[in-house]
């Protein structure tokens, strides 16, 4: 009887890898709460001095650029938890919300680096045009991942982990707050060391790495490459197209 008892005990205790264990239950509402923290942390060293109290106003498009980043986090987080609480028509339902979320993202993202590229030269005469390559890749980047997240939602294993991939590659405005990150250009390898985790994720479960990371991550890391060369490198064309487009 008390062998029973025993086995009755070792079968409703979770493992903490393999299927159904902690990891795979938890990952993605467990990663939802660290980007949001990683996204807290590096938004409070600037925000103050830069948007709520700054010198000199900031344009009223980067009020609503913020918000719609930040209503990003949330539904991200609220999407993990509705799977992790198996509720998967209101999931599926906001998902739409989630669609229109991130297409107007995209838009406001191109629009608020132009609009404050050119805020930085006019007025505070910080000018630094080949940044823009930063926030141009960020917005491709995310719009891709995303759009291929909303054709494939019916493929769960492509879905979450497209999506993950999406929100963490928006955490490079988040770690370039901090001065070091920034001056070091390691905002993308932190980024992409959050997204490891997912590959760690599914060595953990399922002892392989899922085809979304062996082609994703390897071509983000060579466009992040690209990107870096033409903010730092700032070769004559790129220069010259975003003086332009400044201008």
């Amino acid at each position: 009887m008390a062998s029973v008892s025993q086995s009755a005990v070792t079968r409703r205790t979770p493992s903490f890898a393999g299927r159904n264990g902690l990891v795979d239950r938890y990952f993605y509402f467990a990663m939802s709460l660290l980007i949001a923290m990683i996204v807290v942390c590096g938004f409070s060293i600037t925000i103050d001095q830069s948007l709520f109290h700054a010198a000199i106003p900031r344009p009223l498009l980067l009020w609503i650029h913020g918000a719609a980043f930040s209503a990003w986090v949330v539904f991200y987080i609220l999407q993990s938890a509705l799977v992790r609480t198996h509720h998967v028509k209101v999931h599926r339902l906001l998902g739409w919300f989630g669609t229109a979320l991130a297409a107007t993202m995209v838009v406001l993202g191109i629009l608020i680096a132009v609009i404050m590229g050119h805020f930085d030269a006019v007025v505070l005469h910080q000018p630094d045009p080949a940044f823009l390559s930063i926030p141009f890749y960020d917005m491709v980047a995310f719009g891709t991942c995303v759009g291929l997240a909303i054709s494939w939602r019916k493929k769960p294993e492509l879905h979450r982990r497209l999506l993950f991939i999406a929100t963490c590659g928006l955490l490079d405005a988040a770690f370039g707050r901090f001065p070091y990150v920034f001056r070091n250009d390691l905002f993308f390898p932190l980024l992409d060391a959050v997204i490891l985790l997912g590959v760690a994720r599914d060595l953990v479960v399922n002892r392989n790495v899922h085809k979304v990371y062996r082609v994703a991550l390897p071509l983000m890391i060579v466009l992040q490459g690209i990107t870096i060369y033409l903010w730092r490198g700032s070769p004559a064309w790129w220069l010259e197209f975003c003086q332009k487009l400044l201008a």
